[in-house]
């Protein structure tokens, strides 16, 4: 199988010759004037305008009731999943498929993952594999979810919307609300997708939002917690500014809190890419078109579309090899002609830190880790 009629199309596709990076911001509308005025203001650290209204925009576009920034994607998980109760020496179910930051947020608690597998269209969590697990491995005590060899209690679920492709999740919700386990997304590739007409990150109890340099949006760094419970998301916030009670000059703190604030000057980032995050959509939706439709000629190939009830960002767009062999020629090819491709991350039960953890077979899993690739995804200029 020859590549270079691939390499070709996707220098043509962004219109050069030169490196083709897997994905890069786009800084097209209001962030020089923002940032100006937010250093003029003198109000760069965590307190100023754009921090109250990035959070506003974002709550606006999502559906959520409350929307709160954090300085990065993983604490916002963090935070997720300890204000959805989980606590340490509990079990939080996931997939294997996911970047690190998923297993390091449980990890910061004290909890364990258990991995279980995805379906290969979404590259999420599946649902039959959820229920097939807790059918097998689980009991209900007391309105409590408890694994039934480790005797561990199952607090939360945290499927991943991976490369911007919805999950089933509302099938997700439905297994958690039975099996008495709170339901936590993570979004943080995901926004601007949805599914059923409903945000990602707005099923569950809590969603979570990466602004890293490499996502849909930036803020440079950051992260966004969303809520459907105002009242969770005052609680949030409040646990997320070092729980300090209001007062004009006392410091005075009534928890143990963290400082996971965004500074403004990265807020008034975020504010002027909100403004343009509908063009990078559907940009980002018309080169996963062309993509479509030029692989659909490409024998051995196939290009992941949008699962079925979903509307995509395609954070990252993807393809499937024939094989190991193909992936890794694949592989090589692109990245030795300018173009900047990448496997799906290293499953997270195969690393150090967590060989130990519980998994079903992972069957689907394992497929798709030896045949993914992601290849271009910026924003194109057109």
């Amino acid at each position: 199988m020859s590549w270079q009629h691939i390499t070709d199309f996707i220098h043509k596709l962004y219109n050069t010759e030169e490196f083709v990076p897997l994905h890069v911001p786009t800084f097209a509308g209001n962030e020089k004037k923002y940032l100006l005025e937010c250093i003029d203001s003198t109000f760069v650290s965590s307190v100023g305008k754009f921090v109250d209204r990035f959070e506003e925009e974002v709550a606006l576009y999502t559906g959520a009731s409350a929307a709160v920034v954090c300085v990065n994607g993983t604490n916002a998980l963090h935070m997720a999943m300890l204000l959805a109760g989980v606590d340490r020496g509990d079990e939080v179910l996931t997939q294997a498929l996911t970047f690190i930051a998923t297993c390091n947020a449980i990890s910061y608690i004290g909890a364990h993952p258990v991995f279980l597998d995805v379906d290969r269209d979404t590259m999420g969590l599946s649902p039959q594999a959820l229920q097939q697990w807790l059918e097998e491995h689980a009991e209900i005590r007391s309105a409590t979810c408890y694994n039934k060899s480790t005797g561990r209690r199952i607090k939360c679920c945290v499927p991943m919307h991976t490369f911007g492709h919805p999950v089933r999740i509302d099938e997700l919700a439905h297994i958690c609300a039975q099996w008495h386990i709170e339901l936590v997304e993570d979004a943080a590739e995901s926004l601007g997708s949805f599914y059923k007409g409903k945000h990602t990150g707005t099923f569950g109890k809590v969603g979570a939002i990466s602004f890293n340099g490499n996502k849909t949006i930036t803020t440079g760094g950051g992260g966004m917690l969303l809520f459907q419970d105002a009242e969770l998301g005052r609680q949030a916030k409040h646990l997320t500014t070092q729980a300090k009670l209001p007062h004009r000059w006392e410091f005075v703190h009534d928890h143990v809190g963290y400082n996971y604030r965004m500074p403004n000057i990265n807020a008034a980032l975020g504010c002027a890419q909100m403004e343009t995050l509908e063009q990078f959509v559907l940009n980002k939706r018309e080169t996963a078109k062309r993509y479509a439709e030029f692989f659909s000629d490409v024998p051995g190939i196939t290009f992941i579309s949008e699962p079925e009830n979903a509307r995509s960002n395609y954070w990252l767009n993807a393809v499937l090899l024939p094989d190991k062999e193909a992936q890794l020629s694949f592989l090589k090819y692109t990245n030795d002609h300018g173009i900047m491709t990448r496997p799906a991350w290293e499953l997270m039960n195969r690393l150090p830190m967590f060989s130990h953890c519980q998994t079903d077979s992972l069957e689907n899993t394992l497929w798709l880790a030896e045949r993914l690739v992601n290849i271009p995804s910026s924003v194109r200029n057109v």
